[in-house]
């Protein structure tokens, strides 16, 4: 099965709750990895790959060495689309699609980060979500505590339900927790707000993640049929 994490903008904390997603499946006694579409401010292996890995508790993958689960790595830390053209790329998205097809052939669950939010541009032409919604992935969506991350997590709703895309469910991730009315107002307000775009989509909220001591996060409502 394959998954999409998306993220309501920059920051939200999907590469935590995609990490978080893959020991939950690991602990179900499922082979699960990640994949990250494009890294952006990075050299090397995709920072957001050994976060997923840190929180997994497993060491670097062949397939992360070899470049299959992160099929975009670019130097500087902006758009998908300007650091590729900063660097005389263009990026096609057949190319998470071949590495996601060649993970399937050692995986049952590939759970596969975007960078950004839905609407980011891949070039010029092509946003995240219009591959999203080619491929019909159904999506998680990670919201957060960060003031105006309601308006955000509306505008990705309307933008999954408008492309009629299945939505699992919303992961409110409570960093960074900076004013504990809006923390709390704003969990209430999503999750209430959410069963009016999809009233059968269930909502998680993670508190502030110490990985020295990974809390047991439930996310049972999101796999019902393990």
């Amino acid at each position: 099965m394959k998954i999409f994490i998306s993220g309501i903008d920059t920051d939200s904390g999907k590469s935590i709750v995609t990490g978080l997603l893959a020991k939950y499946l690991q602990e179900q006694k499922k082979s699960v990895i990640t994949q990250k579409y494009v890294q952006t401010g990075c050299t090397g292996i995709a920072e957001d790959l050994i976060t997923h890995r840190q929180i997994m508790g497993i060491p670097l993958q062949k397939q992360d060495k070899e470049s299959i689960t992160c099929s975009y790595l670019f130097k500087h830390p902006a758009s998908p689309h300007l650091s590729a053209a900063m660097e005389g790329v263009t990026i096609d998205a057949s190319k998470f699609t071949k590495a996601s097809q060649e993970l399937e052939k050692d995986f049952e669950y590939i759970l596969m980060e975007g960078a950004g939010g839905l609407m980011v541009p891949l070039n010029d032409e092509a946003l995240l979500i219009d591959y999203v919604h080619e491929q019909k992935y159904p999506v998680i969506l990670v919201t957060s505590s960060k003031l105006g991350s309601i308006n955000h997590t509306l505008l990705s709703l309307e933008a999954l339900k408008n492309r009629n895309l299945e939505l699992i469910g919303v992961v409110y991730n409570q960093y960074p927790n900076e004013d504990e009315k809006i923390t709390k107002d704003s969990e209430q307000m999503i999750q209430k707000l959410l069963k009016k775009t999809y009233p059968n989509s269930p909502f998680v909220s993670i508190p502030n993640i110490n990985f020295e001591n990974l809390p047991e996060i439930n996310f049972k409502s999101f796999f019902k049929n393990i």
